[in-house]
């Protein structure tokens, strides 16, 4: 588990409400509404017209081709490296979510063809060793999962189990014989009183709420029932799952199988305090009947996603010595199958190693690490010698180009399979090989859609920061039909994380916005992930602060260019990009408007009420608010409200437990009160991922795009 405050995992995602969008023209107090998906027309306080960004135009990217995208997830290669399965996504505009069916293709490019219905909901696939089954997971609308296996030669389907919670890691043996995963185990709160029951027919309300642990609730899954996770197994001609570990402690890291069948290796925080040490995981064995658990790792900090040598006798893991940093480089090592002569291998690589698989020799193993804003695919020695395999790897974050992606690797061949993803198109399968170190595009998801579009243009840039000199790395997203001798707004767009990247990948909304007529900036600012352990610190319990300067002498940089119009400067940015856009409005009156989402406003309160409290007061600040009072207050956006004179919209969503709307109610409030012209965006329904559902994205940025065009001063409607 890498330590990103509001991005916790690889896994990102997303729920919300259906709407589309309009501002009304009320200017100290707008009235917000929710009219149908008919009409994108956002009107324009400034000039009462509609603008041109419709869906009626053909040529460019808009709010409601949103629900034409399509995206590979998942890719999993044969063991003899010939095919290619994965989980093609799409959106339901009927249903406003997501459709999730599982492809083939040949490595070749050939053959590509559906496996399952898209009603299905599918996911999870699994080849067998020896490829001849594909195991998958159909998930129920509602909770629960079945566990099926395919033969693939005939394409006969059985279902193995029936399971009341869905399954994760699901993982063959080496004999093909069984299966391992993990699930969720439910049980009852140890209480010592009761209350009298209501009578046949009697409404008393709701359930209360009983809690008693310091994690109670979690983004994107509410309420935390009470229960753990553990492992299960189970013939692969199905039966009856055995659970094999159990305890009030949680199992649902990587499971690995010992080369012989007889154990399994997996990773979890099996601490009895595990909720205030969240970073202390290690890895673990147990036999496949179930019995002893053996800890193999026992240092202060994670070690996770083991996977074991062809030969059986070494385990190649992840992880790090906690030193309580905000950000800190996640290492790979290794160590005997007993346990013994732990070493470091990836000492001297400054980045993130992650998800590490061996190559079929046992030489070396390849992994996924970002740099400089891409995610690429390497390989390493066990002498700890990195090449560069493959780079453009991500895709799978929609809305906004975060970095991420998913890749496996063939066990027999050494070719391996990946989700490309370019500016111009989101995650497609790949497929590449360490012998030729080249790769090859096998899909086109989006071709009957983006074939018939102009999208907008990418420019990377450099500059150096105001504050230190230091090189700060950006992007600049030209609107279609770019023309340099033209004057443009300029929105700058800011990442959350803030131990995350943006890169040159596919992001619906900043094509949206550029697509609207906006030149549209963002950058990796200090901090960011993919520079190194030391870039990433320069923000260590001093965010948010010197970012601040990165972001404006990107602005100034931007500026030299003369299409920039300097009097249509605006600013927007999610999670820890709301943070930054609240500081900056605290900071800075250049803008015309800004809309901060989803932020921390309030530090000290947002250690008491977010999902992830122990890592709020172990790694982003040095100890607890009533300790630290000056740092909480002098690093909060709401000490600096008093300041703020830019126009202000604050969204956020209802049940978002990441950053609590608590947080972004403070700073609306604030403005209220000093009459500073602003409005308050709550989406009900909605988690920290505002922008899930697509109904959602095209309101997002509908509201954005409203709430600048009311302030833009040049009396040009934006033309897509």
């Amino acid at each position: 588990m890498s330590c990103k405050l509001f991005r916790i995992s690889a896994v990102l995602l997303f729920t919300l409400f259906i709407s589309f969008i309009t501002v009304a023209q009320t200017k100290a107090s707008p009235a917000v509404q929710k009219p149908g998906l008919k009409s994108e027309g956002i009107i324009n306080s400034k000039t009462s017209q509609t603008n041109t960004f419709s869906a009626n135009d053909s040529t460019h990217f808009t709010l409601k081709k949103i629900f034409d995208l399509q995206w590979a997830s998942d890719p999993q290669i044969s063991p003899d490296g010939k095919e290619v399965v994965f989980i093609r996504n799409s959106y339901d505009i009927m249903s406003d979510g997501e459709r999730h069916s599982l492809w083939i293709i040949n490595s070749d490019g050939s053959g590509l063809r559906p496996i399952t219905d898209p009603e299905v909901n599918a996911g999870s696939p699994r080849w067998s060793p020896s490829g001849d089954r594909l195991l998958y997971v159909a998930r129920g609308k509602e909770h629960g999962a079945d566990i099926l296996v395919r033969w693939m030669d005939s394409g006969q389907t059985a279902r193995l189990a029936t399971l009341e919670h869905g399954p994760g890691e699901l993982t063959w043996s080496p004999k093909g014989d069984m299966i391992a995963f993990s699930m969720f185990v439910p049980s009852k709160p140890d209480l010592s009183f009761t209350v009298p029951n209501p009578p046949k027919g009697a409404d008393w309300g709701p359930q209360i709420k009983v809690i008693d642990r310091l994690v109670y609730r979690f983004n994107g899954r509410g309420y935390l029932p009470h229960g753990h996770t553990h492992l299960f197994v189970i013939p692969a001609e199905g039966g009856t799952p055995h659970q094999i570990t159990s305890g009030n402690v949680d199992d649902g890291g990587s499971l690995i199988w010992t080369r012989d069948g007889a154990n399994i290796i997996f990773s979890a925080n099996r601490h009895e305090d595990a909720s205030y040490v969240p970073l202390n995981s290690d890895i673990y064995e147990v036999p496949v009947e179930g019995g002893t658990v053996k800890t193999l790792t026992d240092r202060n900090g994670p070690d996770s996603n083991p996977v074991i040598s062809p030969d059986g006798s070494l385990i190649a893991y992840t992880g790090f010595d906690d030193r309580y940093q905000g950000y800190q480089v996640t290492k790979l090592y290794l160590m005997n199958r007993n346990g013994s002569n732990k070493r470091v291998v990836s000492g001297d690589f400054d980045r993130d190693v992650r998800n590490p698989q061996w190559d079929r020799n046992g030489k070396g193993l390849f992994f996924q690490y970002d740099d400089k804003g891409v995610t690429k695919i390497g390989y390493i020695t066990l002498q700890g010698k990195v090449s560069e395999l493959a780079d453009n790897i991500g895709g799978l974050s929609i809305g906004r180009p975060y970095s991420g992606g998913q890749y496996t690797v063939s066990p027999k061949t050494g070719e391996f399979a990946f989700t490309l993803t370019a500016p111009d198109h989101p995650a497609d399968i790949a497929v590449g090989s360490m012998d030729s170190k080249k790769s090859d595009r096998l899909t086109n998801l989006n071709a009957s859609l983006f074939d018939h579009l102009t999208l907008g243009s990418l420019e990377e840039i450099h500059f150096p920061s105001s504050y230190d000199k230091r090189d700060i790395e950006g992007w600049l997203l030209k609107p279609p039909g770019f023309d340099p001798s033209q004057k443009y707004p300029l929105i700058l767009e800011i990442h959350g994380g803030p131990f995350a990247d943006y890169g040159p990948r596919f992001s619906a909304e900043d094509q949206l916005y550029a697509a609207a007529g906006y030149v549209v900036l963002y950058i990796n600012p200090r901090g960011s992930t993919s520079y190194g352990e030391a870039f990433g610190n320069l923000i260590h319990h001093d965010y948010p602060d010197h970012d601040y300067e990165d972001l404006m002498s990107g602005v100034d940089e931007v500026l030299k260019r003369n299409y920039i119009d300097p009097d249509q400067l605006f600013v927007t940015g999610g999670s820890g990009g709301g943070v930054l856009t609240a500081w900056i409005v605290g900071h800075t009156n250049r803008f015309k408007a800004a809309v901060v989402a989803k932020p921390v406003i309030n530090w000290y309160s947002w250690v008491l009420t977010a999902d992830l409290p122990s890592l709020g007061v172990k790694y982003w600040f040095a100890g607890y608010p009533w300790d630290h009072l000056d740092n909480y207050i002098k690093r909060s956006p709401i000490t600096y409200a008093g300041n703020v004179k830019t126009p202000t919209m604050v969204m956020t969503g209802e049940e978002d437990y990441r950053t609590p709307s608590s947080d972004a109610e403070q700073f609306y409030e604030a403005l209220k009160l000093q009459k500073v012209p602003s409005v308050m965006i709550r989406i009900p329904d909605a988690n920290h991922h505002i922008a899930a559902k697509p109904s959602n994205m095209m309101a997002k940025v509908a509201y954005i795009l409203g709430w600048f065009e009311r302030y833009r001063t040049d009396q040009k409607t934006a033309k897509p």
